[in-house]
């Protein structure tokens, strides 16, 4: 749904050598590489100038075109029949009436006669290859040749009678048409029509012959073909032709032919019965067709579109009768037309295609005299369908539309010259007009107003236009504005409407216009497009060539003049030809955002390029007003982006949008994709949907119709709406759409949501809704997790920030809370209401199932009571409360429910409702029924595991239940606490502690159980209880508290003297055997080999035992000699572990930079390759040879597992762990605190023994080994996250230097350092 417009258009006169008048234009070519046209004239002059464009400076207003003219000397009566342009020579190929062949060379001036032909040369067609050419002789033979000017093949092109002289022929009428030769896009096959002598009407066939071989490859019917009009799309798809339908007494149709011969499809010009169709070409693109159709009284060149099985008239450009217009196509700009006259005229068109989708969402398309309207805010209908259509005097050039609150205004330009207004109803009232045609009246104007280009809407009742008057401009005897100072140019003019009718409200108004030029400024360069801003009247950017941007402001009063400032701030970087406007006031102040999409898909706006691969793009309103928030852009590789402007107004796109370009993301990866995948090739953004429908219309390349809602623009309506407060709105978009129920309690947080639980529910107010809405609630924060992609974080308020802060657990069961209050106090009472009600109370977290079952009891004591009571009408009946509630509940939790309420009768009807066989309920049910009330509830609790229920129960059925009492104490310990709580009686309290006691000892708990025995006074079973846990101190505190013996006291002492040896604990020990035992030597035994110094001393020079502190002294003499030689090693060990970790650190780098190239060599990587490659990887070392497959790594034994757990410390060289393993191994082999106080110790030991030299040495040896260690740590911390390994840098002995450097007596790492030892 897109329309064809004109950019630009240039017009200047060759001026030709001869000067009677009696010279024209008869041939034309390009040169691509160098922009150059060439033009041969019937005087046999060849012209050469250059392309007209909007770069040409002064182009827009010079009256001739330079060019230079050279004379082609040829026999008298010889004439120039054909011209080429050969890229490979650079120079003219060209036929003349006598046969000759000739090559001209521009640049050097010089003609060279290649070849002669007898019969003379109708035409010449170079291959798409350019290698050869096709040549049709006055003896209607065609010979193909390349470019050496060999012949390689030739045939006749018709089917000739031997009894005709073919030399007769070449001069009579009946061979003096061309016989033009059209070529497929490949190269592959070529074309031309035969005529079929004898036949009457005059018919032709078309013919199709293989380029490789020159066979005859199909031959076509005989039909009534108009002239030798014929072209071959260079898609290769189809054929064009013309059929002369006089005899029919219809207009001619323009026919579609496939390679095989067989007619393809037609359609009509819709022009009189008098009408030719001189010429026809296919642009480069092959999607738009361009024909001369020549009239009575002007001719016209007509260009065409295919789209949905139809060809819509997308333009007409008008000319004077007597100019016999031609034209080409750019060969390589698909929207660049050339046209020229007999005369000398030059005409350069730069076509823009536009979207034809307005911004109400409305569609107005061009298809020659008529638009077709379309309201796709109403209904999506599919092309080329339409709901009513407007047609006018003549075709439609250019239209625009203007929809304001209370008016909706068409003007459209017309090939005819004039301008046409209007005016239709509002949308609303369109239904009344499906299927309805409008006729519109031209608007009466005493002005001529040129070739109107960018019309705009100021307002409704100004429009703003771009005149272009060139010389030869002439389409009707009005005067113009212009007459005075006769400037050729653009202009920028102000039109005036008004309307001489009464308007009637729901009706179109088509007639009584009238229009004038009200201002009018001339022009110094190309404009290449208008923009006004929907929101502010009187208000528009002109984008001239370039780029440049102008805001127009027109002047009111008296002095109806106009003015344009420069907008340098909004320039585009370049020419723009499409070109939009969007005012983005919530990011910014009354902000206007200027959109330019240049010919190579760059999207421009203020100075700088957003999106380098756009295909198209289109704005979207949450809200549908003129504040748009979202931009639409369909890229080349058929992803959709859905950007929000505070995003271009922060300058946040390419972090967000990577740069409009398909990325690789894991599957695994919790977030959306920031795109969407368009399923269709090709398709292009034509539209939206603006406020809650969030649509997107896309079109194909078919040209159908496909919608498509984004679900962050979905999400944007819905957040738009709970803002406003419009709770209705937001939950019908969200069920239409299949959003998450809780975005509607998430936006601002669940706290605000409970505050406005009443205004939902009122405004709501349909039950259903609201219970599905209940239904859908979880606890998790949605737009924190699924939707946190989908929705601007700049957006939320900052009150809702607020409120989402302090989000907790209570939110399932605070919103449904303030549901069901708002339902009791603003729903009227109905069975609807209970039903919601009940859903609320089951999807509680967790489940209330028991308050609903209250609510289910109640109704069904009503329903058993029998009363008449007007109540019963406003609930459901038990049975279907009861039904929705299983519904919504787990069944078994539901009738374990309404056990807990002790109610067996109403745990049989749920039963029964869930469709439970009744020998698994009855007989449990029979079973409570028959015993007492107590012992029933006790029952019941325990098999619904409530423990503390039952065992209060149990309790109050007194002393025969005592042992029942105390068998759930044991079989649930945790009710211990609850039971010496019951319990008053001291005998039975003191049972309960020791069994207590007892459960504790058989959980190896024995510090708790060894006191629980304490309380009950049970000091066995405490002695025993401490000992089990190693507390010496507490066996020997009971057993003082028991009154040991002497003996027995001495026995035990031993006995745990010799049990803490076991464990290791000879200080313990040690303490046991002064203490107790009186052992003094044993005792500084067990000292020393504790080493424990200091302590060892004090003991001996208590008891006065020189002899003993001998044997301390040499101990420690002992195990300073062994200390200073295992940190001596300690230093050699780091140094190697340091120095094998920097190998293996630099083979990695080495080998992951080689693993980079290659992927870089290789490109994206898919989401299962990745993940292989990436575990394959992470499992080998830098000395790796072979492979192994990612899924090998998880196979393993329990044997091979519990051998990795033993060799966890071990460094295994070439290991993929190696690396780490070292730096773990350094980091262990710091002293550890008990190794520094064993050290301090012992140096104090020893210098309180005299031996200061070696204390001295040993702390010096320590303190070597520490610093070592701890470099060695911190040059692999540095070197681990570095891309290189410098050996010059990661030097040890530097960082020892940087270590002495720091306070290392002040640090606590140091705190074992003797200062008098340094």
């Amino acid at each position: 749904m897109n329309n064809l417009k004109i950019s630009w258009e240039m017009a200047a006169r060759l001026q030709l050598q001869s000067e009677s008048g009696e010279e024209f234009l008869r041939l034309s070519a390009i040169d691509v590489e160098r922009d150059r046209l060439f033009f041969a004239s019937s005087s046999n002059f060849i012209y050469t100038t250059e392309n007209l464009s909007s770069q040409t400076e002064g182009a827009w207003s010079k009256t001739s075109l330079p060019a230079s003219a050279q004379l082609i000397d040829l026999e008298a009566g010889d004439y120039i029949t054909c011209l080429e342009y050969v890229m490979e020579k650079e120079a003219l190929l060209m036929g003349t009436s006598y046969g000759l062949l000739l090559l001209y060379n521009v640049d050097d001036n010089a003609t060279e006669i290649v070849g002669r032909v007898e019969g003379g040369v109708r035409c010449i067609s170079l291959s798409p290859d350019g290698d050869v050419f096709g040549m049709v002789t006055g003896f209607q033979q065609i010979l193909v040749m390349n470019l050496d000017w060999d012949l390689l093949y030739e045939m006749t092109i018709d089917d000739l009678s031997e009894d005709i002289d073919v030399h007769e022929l070449a001069s009579s009428a009946e061979f003096l048409f061309d016989n033009p030769i059209s070529w497929r896009g490949d190269g592959k096959f070529f074309a031309a029509l035969s005529k079929v002598h004898d036949s009457f009407p005059s018919n032709k066939k078309l013919k199709v012959w293989e380029r490789d071989s020159g066979a005859l490859h199909a031959v076509s019917e005989a039909r009534p073909f108009m002239g030798s009009v014929l072209d071959w799309i260079q898609s290769g798809g189809k054929i064009a032709a013309v059929y002369d339908r006089s005899e029919e007494k219809k207009c001619p149709s323009i026919v579609f032919f496939e390679r095989n011969g067989l007619e393809r499809s037609s359609f009509s010009i819709n022009e009189g019965i008098e009408a030719t169709i001189d010429f026809l070409r296919f642009n480069c693109n092959s999607d738009l067709l361009a024909a001369i159709v020549r009239n009575e009284t002007y001719d016209t060149l007509k260009i065409w579109f295919f789209s949905n099985n139809h060809w819509y008239l997308k333009q007409e450009i008008r000319y004077a009768k007597n100019d016999k217009v031609n034209f080409m196509w750019d060969p390589t700009k698909p929207l660049r037309l050339i046209g020229w006259t007999l005369s000398g005229q030059i005409v350069s068109y730069k076509f823009v295609w536009v979207t034809a989708v307005r911004d109400n969402s409305t569609a107005f398309v061009i298809d020659g005299s008529k638009i077709l309207v379309t309201p796709l805010a109403l209904s999506l209908i599919p092309p080329p369908m339409y709901c009513f259509s407007l047609e006018f005097p003549s075709a439609v050039r250019d239209m625009t539309y203007c929809s304001k609150v209370s008016q909706n205004r068409l003007a459209a330009t017309l090939s005819d010259g004039g301008l046409s207004i209007v005016e239709l109803p509002l949308l609303e009232q369109w239904d009344e007009l499906e299927g309805n045609h409008f006729k519109v009246e031209a608007s009466s104007s005493g002005t001529e107003f040129g070739s109107l280009l960018h019309l705009s809407w100021l307002d409704s009742h100004v429009l703003l236009g771009v005149s272009y008057f060139s010389f030869g401009y002439s389409n009707s005897t009005k005067r113009t504005l212009f007459d005075k100072d006769g400037s050729l140019g653009y202009y920028l003019m102000e039109i005036e409407i008004s309307c001489s009718e009464n308007r009637v409200p729901s009706s179109v108004t088509s007639s009584g216009w009238h229009c004038e030029i009200s201002s009018q400024n001339y022009l110094e360069t190309v404009v290449i497009g208008i923009a006004s801003v929907p929101s502010c009247k009187s208000l528009a950017f002109v984008q001239f060539d370039g780029g440049k941007l102008s805001e127009y402001i027109p002047k009111s009063g008296a002095n109806r003049g106009a003015s344009l400032h420069k907008c340098d701030n909004k320039d585009f970087l370049l020419s723009c030809p499409q070109m939009d406007i969007a005012q983005v006031g919530d990011f910014a102040p009354d902000k206007l955002l200027l959109f330019g999409l240049d010919d190579n898909g760059r999207l421009h706006t203020e100075g700088r390029i957003l999106c380098k691969n756009c295909g198209s793009f289109s704005f979207y309103s949450n809200s549908g007003d003129s504040t748009m928030t979202h931009l639409v852009i369909a890229t080349k590789q058929d992803l959709l982006f859905i950007v929000d402007f505070g995003d271009i107004v922060r300058g946040e796109l390419e972090q967000k949008y990577e740069n409009f370009m398909p990325f690789v993301k894991s599957r695994k990866s919790e977030t959306e994709s920031i795109y969407i995948n368009i399923w269709e090739r090709g398709a292009q953004v034509v539209g939206v949907l603006h406020g809650d429908e969030s649509a997107i219309i896309l079109q194909t390349p078919r040209g159908n119709l496909e919608c498509v809602y984004p679900r962050k623009l979905v999400l944007a309506s819905i957040v738009n709406s709970l803002d406003k407060g419009h709770f209705i709105d937001a939950l019908l978009m969200v069920r239409r759409h299949r959003i998450d129920f809780n975005i509607i309690v998430d936006h601002c947080g669940w706290q605000t949501f409970v505050q406005s639980a009443a205004d939902f529910v009122r405004q709501v107010r349909d039950l259903s809704y609201i219970t599905e809405f209940v239904c859908g609630l979880k606890s998790i924060n949605i737009t924190e997790t699924l939707y946190k992609n989908h929705l601007s974080a700049h957006r939320i308020k900052d009150e809702c920030k607020d409120l989402k802060a302090s989000n907790d657990d209570n939110k399932v069961n605070s919103v449904l809370r303030a549901i069901r209050k708002a339902l009791e106090e603003n729903i009227e009472d109905s069975p609807l209401r209970e039903i919601c009600i009940l859903t609320t109370l089951a999807k509680n977290d967790p489940p209330a199932l028991e308050q609903a079952l209250e609510k289910v009891k109640f109704i069904r004591e009503m329903e058993l009571s029998g009363t008449d009571d007007s109540k019963r009408t406003f609930y459901p009946s038990s049975e279907e409360a009861l039904k929705h509630l299983l519904w919504l509940s787990d069944s078994v939790a539901v009738f374990e429910a309404a056990l807990g309420l002790y109610d067996l009768n109403l745990a049989a009807i749920v039963a029964l409702n869930s469709q439970k066989d009744p020998k698994e309920f009855l007989p449990l049910l029979e079973e409570l029924e028959n015993m007492p009330m107590l012992l029933m509830k006790y029952k019941i609790d325990l098999k619904l595991r409530r423990y503390e229920s039952a065992l209060r129960h149990i309790f109050s059925g007194g002393d025969p239940y005592y042992k029942d009492f105390t068998n759930l104490l044991m079989n649930v310990p945790e009710l211990y606490p609850l039971g010496l709580q019951l319990i008053d009686e001291p005998h039975k309290k003191r049972q309960i502690l020791e069994a207590w006691g007892d459960h504790l000892f058989s959980s190896k708990c024995f510090e708790d159980a060894a006191t629980t025995y304490l309380c009950c006074f049970h000091l066995e079973k405490a002695l025993k209880a401490y000992r089990a846990c190693g507390n010496w101190r507490g066996v020997l505190t009971v057993a003082g508290l028991n009154k040991l013996g002497k003996v027995e006291l001495l026995h035990l002492a031993r006995e745990l003297c010799e049990e803490l040896q076991a464990l290791g604990k000879l200080g313990d020990a040690a303490k046991i055997v002064l203490d107790y035992c009186g052992d003094i030597n044993n005792g500084i035994s067990l000292l020393v080999q504790a080493r424990e110094w200091e302590e060892a001393l004090r003991i001996a020079f208590l008891h006065h035992r020189d002899d003993l502190v001998s044997v301390v002294k040499s101990s420690s003499l002992e195990c300073a000699s062994l200390l200073i030689g295992e940190y001596n090693e300690g230093m050699e060990k780091a140094g190697k572990y340091l120095t094998r970790y920097l190998a293996v650190r630099q083979r990695r780098l080495l080998l992951a930079a080689t693993i980079q190239s290659d992927e870089r060599s290789v490109g994206y990587l898919d989401d299962e390759t990745a993940s292989q490659a990436s575990t394959t990887f992470s499992e080998l070392s830098a000395y790796t040879t072979g492979t192994r497959k990612g899924s090998t790594i998880s196979l393993s034994t329990s044997a091979r597992g519990r051998g990795r757990q033993r060799n966890r410390g071990k460094i295994r060289a070439g290991s993929p762990s190696e690396e780490m393993a070292l730096v773990e191994h350094l980091k262990g082999m710091s002293l550890t605190e008990g190794a520094k106080c064993e050290l301090k110790s012992l140096l104090a030991c020893l210098v309180i023994l005299s031996e200061e030299e070696t204390a001295r040495k040993l702390q010096r040896s320590a303190e070597k080994f520490q610093v070592s260690q701890i470099a060695a740590v911190k040059l692999t911390e540095d070197a681990m996250p570095s891309d290189s390994v410098d050996e010059h840098v990661f030097l040890l002995e530097r960082y020892i230097q940087n270590v002495r450097k720091e306070p290392l007596l002040d640090s606590e790492a140091f705190s074992w350092m003797s200062k008098v030892l340094l």
